[in-house]
């Protein structure tokens, strides 16, 4: 990722610092924490680390609580000593990927602990920050979430616009077995936003996945009912998915969730930089 460190610190520090160049001393040494200042789930932290490598390879830094760790206030994240000009140049940058990414993975753990108990799992979407998707889908593992495909690439997700496209069930067949014969390693998922889609997806071959569009609870119930294998196609709940709803869909018996929230309203952690000059 060094290639996103390189563009946000050239957009943030351009020419150059001019508040640091101007008002801090060429020789000031400084000890600096980054610290918690709400609870959640770290994620980030080692690219916040590599942004103050980036800035100045001399300054000390030392991780202090690994990505992945749930985190109270007041908690120290990590530790940063040398050059204050160096560290009040990069602290925005750092502290920017930080909050951003942990926000993304307290917010999964928060849907996560809501459905805890149940069979379904969380997934993320690819409702992401352009350019971060790589970052923002670790962000969901480290909240304990499920990464759905990371692009167009790695599943083929057929949904009601590719659907019109195929023209019916036979086509969508063929094309299926076209693509299990010459991609075999490329699962298939259908969108269904009707049962009656559902029960004939469930009658043809090579399906992954099927996605249950906007369905309420008690078609997702059915949906669940008509599947003869309890484990295959993997059911899938999208749509009307919330804090307050989550818990609800995951008990009619779906195998996963997914939340495109995860990532395109992620709340940013509040984390700070505590700077003193030495």
């Amino acid at each position: 990722m060094s290639h996103l460190i390189q563009l946000a610190l050239a957009e943030d520090i351009g020419p150059g610092d001019v508040t640091a160049e101007y008002f801090v001393p060429a020789d000031r040494k400084a000890n600096a924490f980054v610290s918690i200042r709400r609870e959640g789930v770290l994620s980030g932290v080692n690219l916040a680390a590599d942004v103050f490598r980036t800035v100045d390879p001399s300054l000390s830094i030392e991780i202090l609580i690994p990505d992945g760790s749930h985190v109270s206030s007041g908690a120290l994240a990590i530790h940063i000593q040398g050059s204050a000009r160096s560290i009040l140049t990069a602290e925005r940058t750092a502290l920017n990927f930080l909050q951003r990414l942990s926000g993304v993975a307290t917010l999964t753990a928060t849907y996560v602990k809501l459905i805890a108990g149940t069979q379904a799992r969380i997934l993320d979407t690819r409702k992401t920050t352009p350019g971060f998707r790589l970052l923002e889908k670790q962000a969901v593992l480290h909240g304990g979430g499920t990464n759905h495909r990371i692009g167009l690439y790695d599943r083929a997700m057929v949904k009601d616009n590719h659907l019109v496209a195929e023209g019916g069930i036979p086509n969508l067949q063929q094309a299926i077995l076209r693509l299990k014969a010459e991609k075999p390693t490329v699962e298939v998922e259908l969108e269904a936003d009707r049962l009656e889609q559902v029960k004939a997806f469930l009658n043809l071959s090579g399906v992954d996945h099927i996605l249950l569009d906007n369905m309420s609870l008690d078609e997702l119930r059915q949906a669940v009912a008509l599947r003869a294998d309890r484990h295959h196609p993997a059911l899938e709940a999208s749509g009307g998915v919330n804090l307050h709803t989550v818990r609800e869909i995951a008990l009619t018996g779906v195998d996963f969730i997914s939340v495109g929230a995860l990532t395109h309203s992620a709340p940013a952690l509040d984390i700070g930089l505590d700077f003193n000059s030495l």
